[in-house]
């Protein structure tokens, strides 16, 4: 149906017509609103509408056209490549927007460049809103995790819509305002972020049991399918069960044994590293997942490395199976709870720096349905930040406490346990790093500062004399003198 068939009006209308376009405007359209659709590649927009035919789904065949159908103030949502490409088709429908109108960027914009936009439209009386879709193909279609940023009048007026298909949880749809300007990006990339850490945790967890204690797939699902039953329960756990059980139809065997060990990315894990290197916010498992997916890349060079570089010998486990089994469980938990708790720093820290007044607390509710990283224990995080909304950190908060305190002899345990059979556990190592360096009172970077003094009289503080300025000392006359 196009629009010469249709005289009706859009309520909303979608730009971008890939698999998470198309599943979007059918969530829309699901939920009782027309919904025009265009994409630079006419075809596919035929295609799309013949394809739902007595849905209310209209195609256009020119920006003008699609423009023009749509109820003001217009809705219009961009689901297209992040960068150039979004600025690129704003250019082609803003000739044809009047002031009031909305555009709503879908997609994994980076935030600066989502601030830039929105500056740039208020002064042309355009709104423009960025806001993170988070659940994949599944969860655009059924209900993802909305993250929206931008102005709070121009939200109010697609919050219906957004509250409508949002995926819905026990207290509430899975969306919530963010904050101005970049707000709902910056909060996006990190919940990536927080789900490259998530995997590779996840993926460390897997190596352990299938190389420490040679487990079969279908025995490493059934271990995955009783974590998910409990404290791990996810929806990442949960398709690591499903994974682990597919068989290859030519060859029979595991279809994940066939997968080459190489994964990609789309570089919104970078951006959070980058982000919080500018920001002076420690994400050292977040880091590290980036980390291990670079050095992923490099195929060919590790199978040279590991014909030359020798290592400890992979040997059977000879302990207790079910005490290790238990051990990686915890390991796994609370390097998460690690993770998390440097990717919450970070939104914090991104808020008070950009003045957004995120609500942590909210946000981890709005990621417990829809999202990639959902679980159970984002109630948990919510209700830390609801008793207190100043936590500086996740690990401060009793309960979370409490349990990295029962946790941390298993959580030792399983890292040691791979360290020393040579089983790369980058994630869990770095996340055992940061929880050991944030309870130390006193670390040893008072010799980094005297060094820093040395050789380039970059001062220091003396603890005998606190509050008193920074001084310099000449290192080297001084041990002259004492000598």
């Amino acid at each position: 149906m196009t629009t010469e068939q249709h005289t009706g009006k859009a309520r909303v209308g979608m730009f971008g017509l890939g698999v998470m376009g198309q599943n979007l405007a059918l969530n829309i359209e699901r939920n009782g609103c027309r919904v025009v659709v265009f994409n630079r590649e006419l075809e596919w927009v035929d295609d799309f509408v013949k394809r739902h035919e007595g849905l209310q789904l209209v195609g256009a065949h020119s920006a003008e056209e699609f423009v023009k159908v749509i109820e003001r103030p217009r809705k219009i949502i961009l689901l297209v490549k992040a960068g150039d490409p979004v600025d690129w088709t704003v250019a082609q429908i803003k000739p044809f927007l009047e002031a009031g109108d909305i555009i709503i960027d879908g997609g994994n914009s980076y935030f600066v460049d989502t601030a830039r936009r929105e500056e740039e439209l208020k002064k042309q009386g355009l709104y423009f809103i960025g806001s993170g879709v988070s659940g994949g193909e599944k969860g655009a279609l059924l209900g993802p995790s909305l993250m929206p940023g931008g102005d709070r009048e121009a939200y109010e007026k697609i919050r219906p819509i957004w509250e409508a298909i949002a995926a819905k949880v026990d207290d509430g749809p899975c969306v919530t305002y963010i904050g101005p300007g970049g707000a709902g990006h910056f909060v996006k990339m990190v919940h990536n972020g927080i789900e490259y850490g998530d995997m590779q945790l996840i993926a460390e967890a897997y190596d352990m049991l299938r190389r420490l204690l040679g487990m079969s797939t279908e025995e490493m699902a059934g271990v995955f399918d009783e974590w998910n039953r409990g404290d791990l329960e996810s929806y990442l756990i949960e398709i690591t069960a499903e994974i682990l059980r597919v068989k290859d139809p030519e060859t029979g065997r595991p279809l994940v044994d066939l997968v080459l060990d190489k994964a990609g990315q789309k570089g919104t894990g970078k951006w959070t590293s980058d982000i919080a290197l500018e920001l002076g916010v420690a994400i050292p498992t977040i880091d590290a997942a980036v980390g291990m997916r670079n050095l992923s890349a490099h195929k060919d060079e590790r199978v040279e490395a590991g014909r030359q570089i020798g290592g400890p010998a992979a040997g059977k486990f000879e302990g207790d199976r079910k005490e290790l089994i238990a051990a990686i469980h915890d390991a796994l938990y609370a390097s998460k709870i690690c993770s998390y708790a440097q990717g919450m720093s970070l939104i914090h820290a991104g808020s008070k720096n950009w003045n957004w007044n995120i609500d942590l607390g909210e946000t981890a509710r709005i990621w417990k349905g829809g999202c990639i990283i959902r679980a159970r224990f984002l109630g948990k995080i919510k209700q830390a930040y609801d008793k207190n909304p100043n936590l500086p950190n996740l690990l401060l908060d009793p309960d979370f406490n409490a349990y990295m305190q029962q946790a941390q002899a298993n959580w030792r345990r399983a890292v040691t346990t791979a360290m020393a059979a040579g089983i790369p556990v980058l994630g869990m190592s770095a996340s055992i790093g940061y929880f050991d360096t944030y309870r130390t009172a006193e670390l040893p970077l008072n010799l980094t500062q005297a060094q820093r003094d040395f050789f380039g009289s970059h001062t220091y503080e003396r603890v005998d004399k606190p509050g008193q300025p920074a001084i310099h000392t000449e290192w080297e006359q001084l041990l002259e003198k004492q000598g």
